[in-house]
């Protein structure tokens, strides 16, 4: 097998590990598999609860036709590495890798990000508290100051990525990562929140203004998710 399906494939899993993956079906809003397939997670709130912030348009959209594409990809790049390697044609599995990394980890990414998010009436916006909020003050200064830090980083994205909150497996400290497309955060770090920076995300509603998309998000983020996803790591 190819140098390049080697890593892609424990990188994949690993991220789906980290993501919590792989859960009962039906779950809300987690990286679920029936029969080895990936699905497309529920989300526990409505499309349009997140308004004003993020519109119920955006929502359904992302939700149901930008997500759904990255689960259809996933299982259909599983289904031919699995026949390739079947035939011991890793050639041709070796050539899924890119496809595999993309859409795999555009479905770990989403499926993180819908569990990052509340309405603002209910578990939305704010500041952590906790052991969470002790970090950030330690590792960031301030909430203040890791919110500039993850703006200006996902303001200096160019293109399509995501920008990530992350623990350092070994240290235990945080910090600030970005990765371009889909690319799933694996390695030394285990992802605790992320903000998608593809147009898909925000431009029906912000156009081209994304850094008001960028200011908007926050009041929507679910800090009990994000703090349950840190004491467990």
């Amino acid at each position: 097998m190819s140098s390049t399906l080697l890593r892609t494939v424990p990188a994949l899993r690993g991220a789906l590990r980290a993501s919590g993956a792989p859960k009962a079906v039906g779950a809300m809003a987690s990286t679920s598999f029936v029969r080895g397939k990936a699905t497309l997670p529920d989300l526990a709130y409505d499309y349009g609860a997140l308004e004003p912030h993020i519109s119920g348009k955006i929502m359904e959209l992302h939700h149901t036709k930008h997500h759904q594409t990255y689960v259809n990809g996933l299982n259909s790049a599983l289904q031919t590495i699995g026949e390739a390697e079947s035939k011991g044609d890793f050639t041709k599995a070796a050539t899924i890798a890119p496809l595999l990394n993309f859409h795999g980890g555009g479905h770990i990414n989403h499926s993180l990000f819908w569990e990052n998010l509340a309405p603002a009436s209910r578990d939305g916006g704010g500041e952590p508290d906790g052991a969470l909020k002790k970090a950030i003050d330690s590792d960031f200064g301030s909430f203040d100051t890791f919110r500039s830090q993850m703006n200006t980083a996902l303001a200096g994205i160019q293109g399509s990525g995501w920008a990530w909150l992350v623990k350092d497996k070994s240290a235990g400290t945080l910090g600030l990562v970005t990765r371009a497309n889909q690319d799933p955060v694996s390695g030394p770090y285990v992802p605790l929140m992320g903000i998608d920076a593809w147009e898909h995300a925000y431009y029906l509603q912000y156009e081209n203004r994304k850094a008001e998309y960028f200011d908007a998000i926050w009041n929507v983020i679910n800090w009990k998710t994000v703090a349950s996803r840190y004491e467990k790591s």
